[in-house]
């Protein structure tokens, strides 16, 4: 069945519609300049499509609350929360398919982008089983997917960068259409916005967005000057779920409206000014203390309280010394079962919540539920892991203390790809064909793996360079390491010891 969203009407008068199956495979991407409409677009969009399908809306400034009111999303205060509640909450919308408006109203940029990041972070990571469509709808995306570093920590910015790359990049396998708004588009991420196929763009008046924005549309430089002439509400569409050929449409009503609607002119107060000198220069009142706010309770924070209470009540077990022996003994194997889960055909594939869970329960079934590691712990075994590194390998050479580090400055899906360019550049083998580059990312697409590398390369971590008969070779920067040439297309199982 075909749900078509009715949008408003092109400039000639005839409906214009979007084609809201076509949008949850293929995503969206709106611009335009501060006042072009976009809250309003979006509004629209959201309103029209409410009945069909599940949304979730991230929200800087608290423009979409009003959307709970009238159907019945659940507003979420994100300043009353903290980041691990915030995660748990996106698991559970999508468990219990309820729509939600994320308000990060009231906080400051970086701690915005911290939990927007928890909370896209739980819509993804959520079991195979809760997979339903949904769209998940960015207000101001250039805050969480900026394409330079800000003032905010590096650590805000990879969290938020990676959780919106997981959103645009691997979303729609798990459901989730990404709907992201911009008032810039040379301040969004190329990566983030490369991912969408359909676009709607505004007003806007630089030369650099402008270029950009007919880039996009498929229209000549000579005709990006067309985007200056627009008014409020008008947009140029183009997309699978919107028109074959550039199309200018006008947004229609929306039964909604946001809090704080657009400032109009009144007329000045009439007052004497010595009245105002009295009032504007009083001595300023006394300072009081005001008692620090609490926020809401964690319900997590309270099962976890509940839990040490109730074992600081039992005796505390005498647990028996371990030797250094043993121990190591005990890591070795912990790793056995980690290669054993990785060798699994689809491993590569699956949901990392999932891989984690296994992997527990396989420890447990060898008696090591002593030494299991947590989940970020797991994640970074898992990153060596699929690199082909062992845990004695990466943690006695000084070399690869360097390459974890330039791996974190990557988002943390792309780290076992640079570890695994780097162990083959190290030992001088073949560079890693597509086919193994996207599935040490968890992908099956070549043109993905490409891209990543683009990526890698754009971020100065390496260099690929193709020989006469095309081959690649990759040389990690300033390490000076060098794969040797490898066959771009040969098939995964040429490269399997790469790949895990």
């Amino acid at each position: 069945m075909t749900v078509a969203i009715e949008m408003g009407h092109t400039t000639a008068g005839a409906p214009a519609t979007l084609d809201l199956e076509e949008l949850l495979a293929t995503r969206l991407l709106v611009q335009g300049n501060s006042g072009s409409g976009k809250s309003h677009l979006l509004r629209r969009l959201l309103e029209q499509s409410a009945p069909w399908v599940q949304q979730t809306i991230i929200d800087p400034e608290g423009d979409f609350v009003s959307l709970g009111d009238r159907f019945g999303h659940l507003v979420i205060d994100a300043e009353e929360h903290t980041e691990r509640g915030l995660q748990s909450a996106g698991e559970r919308a999508r468990i219990h398919r309820v729509s939600t408006v994320l308000n990060l109203e009231g906080l400051d940029a970086e701690n915005q982008m911290r939990r927007a990041a928890a909370f896209l972070g739980g819509l993804f990571e959520v079991a195979r089983d809760h997979w339903y469509p949904m769209l998940v709808v960015v207000d101001e995306a250039q805050l969480f997917a900026p394409a330079v570093a800000g003032e905010v920590s590096d650590e805000a910015r990879k969290l938020s960068l990676g959780a919106m790359t997981n959103l645009m990049c691997r979303g729609r396998k798990r459901g989730l259409a990404g709907i992201i708004a911009t008032q810039r588009l040379a301040k969004l991420a190329k990566n983030v916005a490369a991912e969408a196929s359909n676009f709607l763009m505004g007003r806007t008046f630089l030369d650099i967005d402008m270029a950009r924005a007919a880039d996009l549309l498929g229209m000549e430089r000579r005709q990006a000057e067309a985007f200056r002439d627009l008014e409020r509400g008008q947009f140029m569409a183009l997309g699978p779920a919107l028109s074959r050929r550039p199309l200018g449409l006008r947004i229609g009503p929306t039964d909604t409206s946001p809090r704080n609607g657009t400032p109009r002119l009144m007329p000045l107060p009439e007052a004497a000014l010595e009245d105002a000198r009295a009032i504007i220069l009083a001595a300023p009142p006394p300072e009081t203390v005001r008692p620090q706010r609490r926020s809401s309770p964690d319900l997590l924070d309270q099962l976890m309280a509940a839990k040490s209470a109730a074992l600081e009540i039992r005796p505390e077990p005498v647990e028996p010394q371990i030797s250094a022996e043993d121990l190591a003994e005990r890591r070795e194997r912990v790793d056995r079962v980690l290669r054993a889960i990785l060798a699994q055909p689809d491993a590569g594939f699956r949901v990392i919540g999932v891989l984690y869970q296994e992997f527990v329960v396989r420890c447990r079934i060898e008696g090591l539920a002593s030494v299991v590691p947590d989940l970020p712990e797991f994640r970074r075994m898992l990153t060596g892991a699929r690199a082909g590194l062992g845990s004695d390998m990466a943690a006695g050479d000084d070399a690869w203390q360097d390459v974890s580090v330039r791996a974190s400055l990557l988002p943390d899906d792309m780290q076992g790809v640079f570890m695994m360019i780097a162990r083959a550049a190290k030992e001088g083998w073949p560079c890693p064909s597509d086919a193994a580059i996207a599935r040490a990312y968890g992908s099956h697409s070549l043109r993905r793996a490409r891209r990543l590398l683009t990526y890698i390369e754009e971020q100065g971590l390496i260099v690929c360079q193709l020989d006469g008969v095309g081959r690649r070779t990759v040389t990690l920067v300033e390490l000076a390491w060098a794969t040797a040439p490898g066959d771009p297309n040969a098939e995964e199982a040429e490269q399997g010891r790469l790949a895990v």
